[in-house]
């Protein structure tokens, strides 16, 4: 077992911040946190592209190259891999292990479950000591009656761990019933996005849940602080809130 994999623990999940630069990522490794992820939409909004979209593949791997030499265990948020071809998705997988990432995040976008499980194979194969967490978005983009998701997500979490998933993603679900159900017949760990009307990290680790992503959360929480700054400031207002010094940032570039 990889040093990530041994922190997705019941009764003791790994909380997972996702970063979307160098700064902010070393500046969550500087709080404690031994384990960062990255974003895609901070990834691609950042550049100007869209997320989702297989459009910020070079992007992801050029911060990958900057975070994975540092001294914190990166997880990369690969979106759908950037390809359909499993054989190239497994290709970025390895250029990722290469640079340093411990983990992959793949997203099946509710495409097709054997496309998605073909490219986790491909990832297994091609970069063995990567964690991947297979995401599946049925309860993002499918709509439908409760009882037909939960079929549909299980079915999907089967594959794609007998493909060779070591853990698995379903944001949007968050429903402590659902999630209880869900980990009472996964043998590998479940992981959920937090949500700020969903569960909270106590209930969800209540719930056996052993891997809990902030995914672009961060992200815009801090795009909200820099408008609401503008807008304070603007209005002859005194902005609230912490923000580092000019000093402290420097201090994160090494």
């Amino acid at each position: 077992m990889t040093a990530f994999a041994a922190l997705h623990r019941a009764g003791d999940p790994l909380l997972l911040p996702c970063a979307w630069d160098h700064a902010s990522a070393v500046a969550l490794a500087g709080r404690g946190f031994g384990a960062v992820g990255t974003t895609s939409l901070g990834v691609a909004a950042a550049a100007g592209l869209p997320d989702g979209a297989s459009a910020t593949r070079d992007e992801t791997l050029r911060l990958a190259l900057t975070l994975g030499s540092e001294p914190f265990l990166l997880s990369v948020d690969a979106e759908d891999g950037y390809s359909d071809d499993p054989d190239e998705v497994g290709e970025f997988a390895r250029e990722l292990a290469a640079v340093g990432a411990v983990g992959i995040n793949l997203e099946d976008a509710a495409g097709p479950a054997d496309r998605h499980a073909a490219k986790i194979a491909a990832v297994r194969s091609a970069a063995p000591g990567l964690f991947v967490n297979a995401r599946t978005d049925t309860y993002w983009l499918r709509a439908g009656e409760d009882d037909g998701r939960a079929r549909e997500t299980a079915r999907r979490l089967e594959a794609y761990r007998e493909a060779g998933a070591h853990g698995v993603f379903v944001p949007g679900l968050t429903d402590p019933g659902r999630i209880a159900d869900l980990v009472a017949h996964l043998d590998v760990p479940l992981n959920v996005l937090h949500s700020p009307t969903g569960p909270s990290l106590p209930h969800l680790t209540d719930l056996g849940v052993r891997r809990v992503s902030l995914g672009s959360l961060l992200y815009r929480r801090a795009l909200g602080a820099a408008l609401e700054t503008a807008l304070d400031i603007a209005a002859g207002r005194v902005p609230g809130g912490a923000a580092p010094t000019y000093d402290e940032v420097r201090a994160l570039i090494r």
